[in-house]
C-alpha cells in the first residue's frame, strides 16, 4: 500500500472528534506521524490510540484560541521531533448559533476567537515554525459551506467561516515563496457532533437541498483534506474546495 505522506510530520486542531478526528486517522493511514491537539486532551488522546502504535504520535491539549497556549505546544513539539510539521490542519471549530438580535455578544466573540483568529494565529505561529527551520509544506483550513451560503441563527459563525476563506487566498499569497500551500476545504452538512444538535425539521431540509440527498461523512472531508497535504496536489494553492454533495 502506498503512503504518500510517510515520514511526515502533522498537526490537526480539532482532533478530538468529527472531522478532525477522522482526518487524523487518514493522515496517519497516509503514512504520516499524527499530532492530535484539542481542548478536551482525553478527547485527543483517544484518538491517538484509534491510531495505533506504529508511529510516534502525540496528542496535547490546546486552546487555538490562546497564543500562549500555542507557542506552548508548538515548543514542545519541536523539541519532541526535532522540527515544526510540514502538515498543518485547522479544524478547530464552535458554534454558538442564536438569532442575531438574541444573540449575547460574549457567543459573537466566542466563535470569532476560535474560528477565525485562532486560524490566523496557527497560521502565523506555525507558518514563522516552519519558515524558521526552512520547512516546505501544506496548511489546509476548513470553513464550511454557511460561509457562502448564510444560515439562520449563524451571524457569528457565517462571516467567521467566510473570513477564514479570505484568509486562505491572502496567506497563500503571503507562503507561496517559501513553498509552503495553503488551501482550504468548504464543508456541507456533515454528520458531526456539531450537526448532531440540529431539530430533525432542518436535518430534513438540508437533505431536500442536497443533489446526493444525505448529508456527508467525515471520511469524505478527511479525504480531501489528506488530498490537499500531499504531493498529489502539489500545484493546488491559495484555492477553497467545496464538498457539499451539491
Amino acid at each position: 500500500m502506498s503512503a504518500p505522506l510517510a515520514g511526515r510530520l502533522a498537526f490537526v486542531t480539532g482532533a478530538g472528534s468529527g472531522i478532525g478526528r477522522v482526518t487524523s486517522k487518514l493522515l496517519s493511514r497516509d503514512g504520516a506521524i499524527v499530532v492530535a491537539v484539542d481542548r478536551n486532551l482525553a478527547a485527543a488522546e483517544e484518538t491517538v490510540q484509534s491510531l495505533g502504535g506504529k508511529q510516534d504520535n502525540a496528542a496535547y491539549e490546546m486552546d487555538v484560541s490562546s497564543s500562549a497556549s500555542i507557542d506552548k505546544v508548538l515548543k514542545a513539539v519541536v523539541e519532541k521531533y526535532k522540527k515544526p510539521p510540514m502538515i498543518v490542519v485547522n479544524s478547530a471549530g464552535i458554534t454558538r448559533d442564536n438569532f442575531l438580535l438574541k444573540m449575547p455578544e460574549a457567543d459573537f466573540d466566542a466563535v470569532i476567537d476560535v474560528n477565525l483568529k485562532g486560524t490566523w494565529l496557527m497560521l502565523q505561529h506555525f507558518g514563522k515554525a516552519m519558515v524558521e527551520h526552512e520547512v516546505c509544506g501544506s496548511m489546509v483550513n476548513v470553513s464550511s459551506i454557511v460561509a457562502r451560503n448564510g444560515n439562520i441563527g449563524q451571524s457569528n459563525y457565517s462571516p467567521s467561516k467566510a473570513g477564514v476563506e479570505a484568509m486562505t487566498k491572502v496567506v497563500a499569497r503571503e507562503f507561496g515563496r517559501y513553498n509552503i500551500r495553503v488551501n482550504a476545504v468548504v464543508p456541507g452538512f456533515i454528520k458531526t457532533p456539531m450537526t448532531e444538535t440540529l431539530p430533525q425539521k432542518v436535518k430534513d431540509m438540508v437533505i431536500m437541498q442536497c443533489a446526493l440527498r444525505r448529508f456527508g461523512n467525515p471520511e469524505e472531508i478527511g479525504e480531501v483534506i489528506a488530498f490537499l497535504a500531499s504531493d498529489k496536489s502539489s500545484y493546488v494553492n491559495g484555492t477553497s474546495i467545496e464538498v457539499t454533495g451539491g
